[in-house]
């Protein structure tokens, strides 16, 4: 088969192949182009999914009838004036976006440059470009997009549901939204408003904060952490949510780069660093990260769709992120999200309408009480029973005593958790503040203290260590034994010691203690695998963590067990003063907070 030059018009749709991938993909490259060009107000219109019909209109610089006709050629762009790659300021840059959509569908563009008294309109018809003539129209540009795919019908069959492909659209939009929050945005489907985004006003986090609670909601706007941390030049800034807010994937953790939004692993896996203490490894936290750094320090040329980025210094972005949160993490104090409430007094209203139940799995109950009354589980509040073995760390458990009498209420202090009133089916301690009443899962809340005096005396100490009597030799592909051999250090920290051993292996001669008994060579082929997929291991500190979760599972208060009025007030002040007190280790709330205005409603008195 002799060799021959494609022609033009398949040359532009196989590039299209790559650029447009579904009509979520043109929208994205049409916005992009308004926010390049200036634009403070972008509307978006689509029809059947994006798939007959999408519109975006902005009030941009807009074109003359020369640019207009430069505009759907390909390789052709206003954005790298010094044609410098690694200076990228614009979210576009190759010329591509206008010639790959005209190749595959029906493109009408309409322009009026601002100082003009005439807008120019050009039409291109799967590649077959006609002239600019003048048109009717404001300042600014219009584009629409009619029949995507009709030139190349195979891809039709690819599309999903008219539905899916309108979600699809609104996901970009709303990502390039909360990005760009001093810039208007409208987007109609199908005769419907499905966002109507006012500019913001004011500094740039408060803008952003609103701007995220409405697309987002007010669960994320109110249990969300500010983030702002400056490293070397790269800024970081946004919101990340309390971990008693998280969902099941990685949808709404929303990630910016220089004001572009990416879906990059290396992010993601810092994301997940931080919150590894607080979560199941089926849980995420939801978030909303602005990384700001020069453009000379990150290659955005690295994906069709732009959606991955590199990093000249990947392990001062992954730290800087690691770092902001855990420290965001760790002012929340033992703050738990809103919704947990919300979720508590929805359960007292199974009519329709009553608030959904929170996101968080439900938590494991050792020997979950009957139901019983009210009144008993109130009445045994002065009849606490002494543990089995003794005094558990950090609660001096007093023993066996059973009052004649009900002692009266102690005076309200003033402290956040309030003072101990009650504890209910010998599991939960029923508190009340001046504002309401505190409901606090005892064995839960004294796991999250034990757990957190060991991650600290390990800190101090550091990870204890136990020599093989034997060193294990792993033998690894892929050039996963010298990405370890160069993390030795950091291994070597938290307990896991090794060293290169020839070609394509390391030995291992020193593990962590508290592991015991462990599959050192499944241990470190995970370890190598993570470094490669996410550039940071996480698999052995997540078995350190599962083991001292468990050590402080079995060294905690368990349900079942009755306390004293000063063992539920001290496990209280113990909350209060310790980090991330308002969650176990899975990411369950260890309190309920239910204020007096909604328990008040709940009775018709509000």
């Amino acid at each position: 088969m002799s060799l021959r030059r494609l022609p033009e018009t398949l040359v532009n749709r196989i590039a299209a192949g790559e650029v447009v991938e579904r009509p979520a993909s043109a929208a994205k490259e049409l916005v992009e182009n308004a926010l390049d060009a200036g634009a403070t107000r972008v509307e978006v219109s689509l029809r059947d999914g994006g798939a007959s019909f999408l519109a975006v209109a902005d009030d941009g610089r807009g074109m003359t009838p020369e640019e207009l006709d430069l505009a759907v050629e390909r390789h052709v762009t206003s954005k790298l004036p010094d044609d410098d790659l690694v200076d990228i300021r614009f979210l576009g840059f190759r010329g591509e976006a206008l010639p790959s959509i005209a190749a595959v569908a029906r493109l009408t563009i309409t322009s009026r440059p601002k100082g003009q008294d005439t807008a120019w309109q050009l039409r291109v018809e799967g590649g077959r470009k006609g002239g600019a003539e003048p048109a009717a129209g404001g300042f600014g540009t219009r584009v629409e997009v009619a029949d995507l795919f009709y030139a190349t019908p195979a891809r039709l069959k690819f599309l999903k549901s008219a539905r899916s492909e309108t979600q699809a659209v609104e996901d970009v939009v709303a990502r390039l939204a909360m990005a760009h929050p001093a810039v208007s945005f409208r987007l109609e489907a199908d005769g419907r408003r499905l966002l109507d985004l006012p500019a913001g006003q004011g500094e740039l986090l408060d803008r952003r904060l609103k701007r995220l609670a409405a697309i987002l909601g007010r669960d994320f706007a109110d249990n969300a952490l500010p983030i702002e941390a400056l490293r070397e030049g790269v800024k970081l800034s946004g919101y990340a949510g309390l971990p008693t807010l998280n969902r099941a994937t990685t949808q709404h953790q929303y990630l910016f780069v220089n004001g572009r939004a990416v879906r990059d692993k290396l992010l993601y896996g810092a994301i997940r660093g931080a919150y590894q203490d607080f979560l199941a490894g089926n849980r995420h936290p939801l978030v909303a990260l602005f990384l700001e750094l020069p453009p000379a320090e990150v290659d955005v040329n690295v994906h069709p769709m732009k959606a991955e980025v590199r990093f000249r210094d990947a392990g001062l972005v992954r730290g800087l992120i690691v770092g902001a949160l855990r420290h965001a993490l760790a002012a929340a104090g033992h703050r738990a999200s809103t919704t947990v409430a919300a979720g508590a007094l929805g359960a007292f209203r199974p009519e329709a309408g009553a608030a959904p139940a929170p996101s968080y799995q439900q938590p494991w109950r050792s020997g979950s009480a009957p139901a019983r009354g009210l009144a008993e589980a109130v009445a045994q509040y002065h009849a606490p029973l002494a543990p089995a073995g003794g005094t558990l760390p950090g609660l001096a458990l007093q023993p066996q005593v059973r009052a004649a009498a009900p002692e009266p209420a102690p005076a309200m202090p003033d402290h956040p958790l309030g003072a101990a009133r009650a504890q209910l089916f010998a599991t939960y301690v029923v508190a009340e503040t001046p504002d309401g009443l505190v409901i606090v899962d005892q064995h839960a809340a004294h796991e999250r203290l034990v757990y957190e005096r060991m991650k600290a005396e390990m800190a101090a100490k550091g990870v204890a260590r136990q020599a093989l009597l034997l060193p294990v030799v792993v033998e690894l592909e892929g050039g996963g034994a010298e990405r370890l051999a160069a993390r030795a250090e950091e291994l070597a920290e938290i307990g896991l010691v090794l060293e290169a051993f020839g070609q394509g292996a390391v030995v291992v001669r020193e593990v962590p203690a508290l592991l015991g008994q462990t599959d050192v060579k499944g241990l470190v082929r995970d370890l190598a695998d993570e470094l490669a997929e996410l550039g940071q291991a996480f698999a052995l500190k997540e078995r350190l963590a599962e083991v001292c979760g468990t050590l402080a599972c079995h060294g905690s208060v368990r349900a079942g067990r009755r306390l004293t009025a000063e063992e539920m007030n001290a496990l209280l002040r113990q909350m209060e003063a310790t980090p991330h007190s308002g969650q176990c280790n899975h990411g369950r709330p260890t309190y309920v907070e239910l204020k007096l205005a909604d328990i008040e409603r709940l009775f018709g008195r509000r």
